[in-house]
């Protein structure tokens, strides 16, 4: 596992948004954040904490986003979000988890779900 490397698991289906799940550091990871970067494969994701609002300006390929409470239940679920939008503000929202497109439909994700954030190790 890299240093500040989580994996996200949606309580209600057991399902596994991603495994690996790095965390952006510091004000200006965030604001990088997955811009300038490959495109995030199936199992990968990037935490944005502390945040409550994201943009894809700059991107070259769309991402699903999932914004979690303080209690890590999502309280709004982005699907395909284009390159060149904003979401400025969820209400509620703590922490956002940057996946790839697909995920959450694929995974139907949904409002009010848990999702625990863990060690990967913690899922073998």
């Amino acid at each position: 596992m890299r240093q500040g490397e989580l994996a996200a698991v949606v309580v209600r289906s057991g399902d596994r948004v991603a495994e690996r799940v790095g965390v952006a550091r510091g004000m200006l990871g965030r604001m990088r954040g997955l811009l300038g970067r490959r495109p995030l494969e199936a199992g990968e994701g990037l935490l944005l904490a502390p945040c409550n609002g994201i943009h894809t300006v700059g991107m070259r390929y769309p991402i699903d986003a999932l914004f979690l409470d303080r209690r890590d239940r999502v309280t709004r679920a982005v699907h395909a979000m284009d390159p060149g939008r904003f979401i400025p503000f969820v209400r509620g929202a703590a922490r956002c988890i940057e996946l790839p497109a697909g995920t959450l439909a694929r995974l139907q994700v949904r409002v009010g779900d848990e999702v625990w954030l863990v060690a990967p190790s913690a899922l073998r």
